[in-house]
């Protein structure tokens, strides 16, 4: 299965796994109803499109029992792929240790192929020549890459203890995985696929968004309550915004001067002009959670995690526009590009 590269026609669809309810919900942004459903999936969390908008890359966060053996990916020795199994064969027999990606058709909502990949999913991300899906593995201390064409597992890279989210820098060199359990950011090379930087942020740093031009690294903490701004150059923090308990999703608006960041434990949704440090806050209750920006109008997108449903805000007032109800728990927001 070959990815291309053509660009996607105009189009307006948000694409939302919901968790365990095993599907993964297709929205119309104009008419902001849910249009549709992919079904098959079991516990999707992570979503990604390829840059043609052909397929959605969703991950599992459940472990499964592998069909066949996880082969060992270039680069790493038997021994290191048995330790990254459990040890061997006797303790990877004791409990799942594989996880899934799906490559969904966009078009007519079908599983076109299903990826073993080396433990459950949480965030993915498919880089922008179309060529790779990386995941973030929670258990298992690091990113996978797979190629799309082959679908065959790549590399593993391990990154630091329970990675959560990944992005990529604009000119496709590096790759960031956040790792939640020692407060760290991993650079990772896309060329030879090797950790070349760690940057200590501290806490637990979870989302993240990436400012146009690479300049800065916008890093939710649920540890402090922030958001910590990382200045890539240096690769330490230069600010820190407060945000509310448990912060989750962060995102930026299209022109790259607003950040936006949900407090699930708050309730609340939180507005930043970055240039004068002016600060918006309004109520969003229950549990504030995902968030993505419309590429098309700016408008907010986030799901709860109380209830199942999808807010739509005002960027600017942050007033509710609706409220679109959801099949379950809605997590990381594809957005179909113009």
């Amino acid at each position: 299965m070959s990815v291309s590269l053509m660009a996607a026609a105009d189009t307006t669809r948000a694409f939302i796994p919901m968790g365990m309810a095993d599907s993964v919900g297709v929205i119309d942004l104009v008419g902001r109803q849910v249009t549709s459903s992919m079904t098959g999936t079991v516990n999707t969390h992570g979503s990604a499109l390829t840059p043609d908008g052909q397929y959605l890359v969703a991950g599992s966060l459940t472990a499964h029992e592998s069909e066949e053996p996880v082969s060992r990916p270039e680069g790493v020795t038997e021994d290191e792929h048995a330790a990254h199994h459990g040890g061997g064969a006797a303790a990877a027999s004791e409990e799942p240790n594989t996880g899934l990606l799906y490559m969904v058709d966009t078009a007519t909502n079908a599983i076109a192929r299903t990826l073993e990949v080396p433990g459950p999913v949480h965030h993915v991300l498919v880089t922008t020549n179309g060529r790779y899906a990386v995941s973030t593995h929670p258990m298992g201390g690091g990113i996978s890459i797979v190629d799309l064409d082959s679908g065959k597992l790549v590399k593993s890279v391990a990154t630091g203890p329970a990675p959560n989210y990944v992005v990529e820098t604009e000119d496709g060199q590096s790759l960031l995985v956040s790792n939640s359990g020692n407060g760290t950011i991993s650079e990772v090379d896309t060329s030879h696929w090797f950790v070349k930087r760690n940057m200590r942020v501290g806490g637990g740093p979870e989302h993240m968004v990436l400012a146009p031009e690479n300049e800065r690294l916008y890093v939710n903490d649920v540890a402090s309550g922030q958001v910590s701004v990382v200045e890539l150059s240096s690769g330490v923090v230069a600010a820190t915004y407060e945000i509310g308990e448990e912060p989750h999703g962060v995102g930026l608006s299209n022109d790259g001067q607003i950040l936006f960041a949900t407090s699930k434990g708050s309730n609340r949704i939180v507005r930043i002009e970055l240039a004068t440090g002016a600060r918006r806050s309004a109520p969003l209750a229950p549990g504030p959670y995902h968030l993505a920006v419309s590429p098309h109008d700016g408008q907010l997108l986030i799901t709860s995690r109380a209830e199942s449903k999808l807010w739509v805000l005002d960027p600017d007032s942050l007033d509710i526009i609706d409220e679109i109800p959801l099949e379950g728990i809605g997590h990381q927001i594809s957005l179909e590009a113009n």
